[in-house]
């Protein structure tokens, strides 16, 4: 059983731990952390065997780790999805103003912060999304303050942002790598709606700035990093990999452009699974993968629409509604796989429902850290379904807010507090009818595409549910 020599109250970040029994750090297993960026629930072919995209290297980590078929973002969006991730924490909790101020409060323990203390060095690799200290509409300085290095990774090298928002340029750590003194007009793919294909917007770019070079330059780097470590390190490794694909721009290289069978999206969305392939190998070529704790997900749901699914044939949600955005499953039930030799059965299959928000308490289950109160408060380990046992404390209920919507989720009943998708997908907003239902309330385990709205058939569950929104 991993972490039962280790116990540490984390009060404050890494200001100070209480430490009760240590152990060898060396006995710790390394933890890699990769995200995709809008890569939809039925993009792997692990997960729908009809999808249109070959995706080997996802699939091999679900035949030799845990595939979770009830995982979600807190969040259909970026921001939000990425501070429920790393913080433990709900993002409709926190008024988030990223272009203005940095996300992540300071006073907010992180996953790699958590980390720090049970003796983890810590890296990431990609893009941030959460603000920086800078003022406002991404301002460019010298230093960035408030971002990755200052929320617990001892290096970054990365992007601040999505692919489509400028200003275009590289950082490492707190310093741009080079600044945007040059410029990019706005770019569209013809035959794709307007934020499809490879669509950015204009503004500032930095001389080095490429964009289809990003994806395999965020791979060389996280390449580079495992290249320098071993199993002899005394400390163990948290590797965070933020790819920014396959979000906008759809800008896969030559080797992959035209290799899938879903346009442009499933060339690069293919891409992305070649760089995750490349990753892979270098744990193994480095003798890391047998002591590595490796998760894959997504941030949110897929820029798939219905034309999309027609010209095709490949559904990127799967067998779910809706898209990104959405308050509907495909906005925000994700691929979610776990793969830990000697620990993770592999080619196994959980059903329990799960959430970002989850991944820290669970990493500090698995290093044996007990964070304090008021700190990772929406965070439930699920440690004990990775290791086939029963979990008395499995999550049971689940919330999501967006606007004026907001989800409801206990066992398999989910209620949504609006008519529409409350996101991207049309109609976004349907005005209710006096005497129909106000919302919609549906039961997963019978119509997991949501398509029988329950609100006036189960006023028990709907109170019940009710009950639980604060």
């Amino acid at each position: 059983m991993p972490c039962a020599k280790r116990t540490m109250i984390v009060t404050l970040g890494l200001l100070s731990a209480m430490i009760w029994s240590v152990t060898n750090a060396a006995d710790q297993p390394n933890i890699l952390l990769i995200v995709a960026d809008d890569m939809g629930y039925g993009d792997p072919g692990c997960y729908n065997a009809d999808s249109k995209i070959p995706t080997p290297h996802i699939d091999r980590l679900a035949q030799q780790g845990m595939r979770f078929t009830d995982a979600h973002a807190a969040a259909s969006v970026c921001i939000p999805s990425r501070y429920a991730l790393l913080t433990g924490r709900y993002p409709f909790r926190r008024r988030m103003h990223e272009r203005q101020e940095a996300v992540i409060e300071a006073n907010r323990l992180t996953v790699p912060q958590m980390l720090r203390t049970a003796g983890y060095t810590t890296a990431m690799v990609g893009k941030w999304h959460l603000g920086f200290d800078e003022g406002a509409s991404y301002q460019v300085a010298e230093q960035l303050f408030g971002g990755p290095v200052d929320r617990g990774f001892e290096s970054w090298f990365g992007i601040h942002t999505s692919l489509d928002f400028e200003p275009y340029y590289y950082t490492r750590n707190r310093t741009p790598v080079q600044m945007p003194t040059a410029s990019t007009p706005d770019s569209a793919s013809e035959g794709w709606s307007p934020i499809q294909g490879a669509f950015w917007r204009a503004g500032r770019r930095a001389p080095d700035f490429h964009h289809q070079d990003v994806t395999p330059k965020f791979t060389d780097e996280a390449v580079a990093y495992l290249q320098n470590r071993s199993p002899a390190d005394a400390n163990p490794f948290f590797l965070y990999v933020a790819f920014p694909s396959p979000h906008t721009p759809w800008v896969p290289t030559e080797d992959f452009s035209g290799k899938s069978q879903a346009g442009l999206y499933g060339d690069f969305a293919l891409q992305v699974d070649a760089m995750i392939g490349r990753i892979l190998q270098t744990l193994d070529s480095q003798g890391l993968s047998d002591n590595t704790l490796v998760i894959f997900t997504s941030d949110n749901g897929p820029v798939w629409l219905a034309e999309n699914v027609q010209q095709y044939s490949h559904h990127s949600a799967g067998p779910l509604k809706g898209m990104k955005g959405d308050a509907w499953e495909a906005g925000h039930r994700l691929p979610f796989i776990v793969r830990w030799p000697s620990h993770v059965e592999p080619n196994s299959t959980s059903d329990q429902l799960i959430c970002f928000t989850d991944v820290l308490a669970t990493l500090a289950d698995v290093t044996g850290v007990e964070t304090a109160a008021g700190q990772a408060e929406d965070s439930i380990s699920f440690l004990p379904t990775l290791q086939g046992e029963p979990n008395k404390n499995a999550r049971r209920t689940w919330r999501w807010g967006s606007g004026d919507f907001r989800v409801i989720r206990q066992d398999q009943w989910k209620l949504i507090t609006g008519l529409g998708s409350g996101g991207f997908s049309q109609p976004k907003r349907i005005q209710p009818a006096p005497d129909g239902p106000q919302g919609q309330l549906y039961d997963l385990a019978n119509d997991l595409g949501e398509t029988n709205n329950l609100w006036l058939e189960k006023p028990e569950i709907l109170q019940r549910l009710l009950t639980l929104e604060d």
